[in-house]
């Protein structure tokens, strides 16, 4: 999800080799990411059941916020941005924490966590798309190729899902989720020169609070309400998939490249699918399988280069 600056590297760009003894730390890190990102489907799902879509989201962002500032403290790292920086970062955090957070458990009210994940799961085959039209990144075949194999994909799961128009309305808003995650990944990788990942995470998360205030009464009325295990659901996901896996996709984007870190997080949503039926005991239907399947294999067809 964190990607970098807009400009083609060069071999100057590269980052540093990690110290032997610290070589570990970093597909450790891509690996804490990976799988608190897939588990955030199964909090998402089981926290909706006592809180609405816009409650939720302030619940998460909420206590991600407070979990950031207190990473920030302890690092001492923060180093505000300003003006147009500033202005971008906060608009970044709106669409990413807020607008992602809201579609997503809106679609989750009616899709199990593995299908929502397998949906979202999309949003590396757009982010391509995005570039090829704003970064002047073209449409190769491979990128075609992958978009036609990923269409067919939602199709079967939108196919899967057609008991009813909010079994529709629900895929509509996954794929809404990965529309905003691409845009916003795009957006990050303009800004990510110009601050650095942390304080980018904690102000983004911050304005995605603010812009959640208006869900605050629906917040207090069902938080008297709701059982312990959905709240603490609604806790888990502010700490560990927003504020835990932010970090540690930093600190592992900083000692490799974007490119060999990005090919990670397509695990998640096999994982998520795993999770789901663990925890959940949910397991998305034969053809929306089948149909995520090919989504992953479109995705794979247009972002992954032979070599």
């Amino acid at each position: 999800m964190t990607t970098t600056s807009t400009r083609v590297p060069g071999p100057a760009d590269a980052p540093a080799a990690p110290a032997p003894g610290r070589r570990l730390l970093v597909p450790l890190a891509a690996a804490v990411t990976v799988v608190l990102w897939g588990s955030a489907f199964i909090g998402i799902r089981a926290a909706g059941f006592d809180y609405s879509p816009g409650a939720l989201t302030l619940g998460r962002v909420l206590v991600g916020t407070l979990a950031l500032t207190v990473m920030a403290g302890l690092t001492g790292r923060l180093r505000l941005p300003r003006g147009r920086v500033l202005a971008g970062v906060a608009v970044w955090g709106v669409l990413w924490f807020g607008l992602y957070n809201l579609a997503l458990n809106a679609a989750e009210r009616t899709l199990d966590a593995g299908t929502a994940s397998l949906l979202v799961g999309l949003a590396p085959i757009l982010i391509a798309v995005f570039a090829g039209l704003t970064l002047g990144e073209g449409f190769p075949a491979r990128l075609l190729a992958g978009i036609g194999i990923a269409f067919v994909g939602v199709a079967g799961i939108a196919l899967a899902t057609s008991g009813g128009a909010s079994d529709g309305v629900s895929v509509a808003l996954g794929l809404a989720a990965a529309l905003v995650y691409a845009g916003s990944t795009i957006l990050q990788k303009r800004l990510l020169p110009h601050v650095d990942a942390l304080t980018m995470t904690w102000l983004g998360c911050l304005a995605g609070t603010v812009a959640s205030l208006p869900f605050a009464p629906a917040l207090l009325a069902e938080l008297s309400a709701a059982s312990t295990s959905a709240t603490l659901s609604m806790v888990y996901l502010g700490v560990f998939p927003t504020a835990v896996a932010f970090a540690t996709w930093g600190y592992a984007l900083t000692r490799t490249t974007a490119g060999r870190l990005g090919a990670a997080t397509y695990a998640a949503a096999p994982l998520a699918v795993l999770m789901s039926w663990a925890f959940l005991g949910e397991v998305p239907a034969p053809v929306a399988l089948v149909g995520g399947a090919l989504c992953l294999t479109g995705v794979l067809v247009a972002t992954l280069r032979l070599r």
